[in-house]
């Protein structure tokens, strides 16, 4: 169930960081990750490690996306630079 509610998740809200997936779900920390890394080896989604200093502290952290997914493109005006490449 876990790892059904984390793709749902990542669907709907697109590239996040682990611990805004744990906030959001309610799961621990550990556990989001341990799910992610079970979703990453049936290539179900991609993580990226990331490293980030907030306030002189370097905080380690795990990037997660759905492998594959192509967002639909944002509604609104596109660039004439875009329309020229279609």
């Amino acid at each position: 169930m876990p790892t059904n509610q984390i793709l749902q998740y990542l669907k709907k809200h697109g590239e996040r960081l682990d611990t805004e997936i744990a906030e959001a779900s309610g799961i621990s920390l550990t556990k989001v990750r341990l799910h992610m890394s079970e979703l990453a080896a049936k290539k179900e989604v991609m993580l990226c490690q990331s490293i980030r200093f907030e306030k002189g502290r370097k905080v380690e952290r795990t990037i997660c996306r759905i492998a594959g997914y192509i967002p639909p493109a944002a509604p609104g005006r596109k660039s004439k630079a875009q329309l020229n490449l279609s």
